[in-house]
């Protein structure tokens, strides 16, 4: 079973709360980083330590939740080895997964509601990638991230 990173600055703290509890209710591990109140924290430091465990274990996917979910992407999708999808509703969460292998979901915390939100991850953690057609194309992603690491 993998196991997830989660993480969110202070305009996902309550969606994060609520989702993991959903976590344990679905039987996951979780790591959580932060933040850990409402107050003001920069979304990069614990979107990237999120990445990081992600990038790094095979184990673990991610789940980073600020305030729409876009800049959060933005930091995760610079961390070699991160697929990072920043999705809104049912079927961009499925085509993550399914045909990308997104291996972080990023949400927004005020843009997406706590129901709708235990649906997404709900299905985002238990939708496989499809392989195929699809592998040839996260091969070629991955394939362009190297070109820039210099390998």
């Amino acid at each position: 079973m993998k196991k997830v990173a989660i993480g969110c600055d202070h305009g996902g703290y309550g969606l994060k709360e609520t989702l993991k509890a959903s976590l344990t209710e679905l039987g996951y591990e979780y790591l959580d980083f932060g933040c850990k109140a409402n107050e003001s924290v920069d979304y990069p430091d614990i979107a990237f330590l999120v990445g990081e465990t992600v990038a790094t274990n095979d184990d673990y996917v991610g789940i980073m939740i600020d305030g729409v979910g876009i800049g959060s992407g933005m930091v995760l999708n610079k961390i070699p080895g991160v697929r990072a999808a920043v999705c809104w509703d049912l079927s961009s969460v499925i085509n993550s997964k399914e045909h990308n292998n997104a291996n972080v979901l990023s949400i927004g915390g005020q843009f997406i509601g706590e129901g709708l939100a235990k649906q997404l991850v709900k299905a985002w953690l238990e939708t496989e990638f499809a392989g195929g057609r699809h592998d040839r194309r996260v091969t070629k992603i991955m394939e362009i991230e190297s070109r820039f690491l210099g390998r």
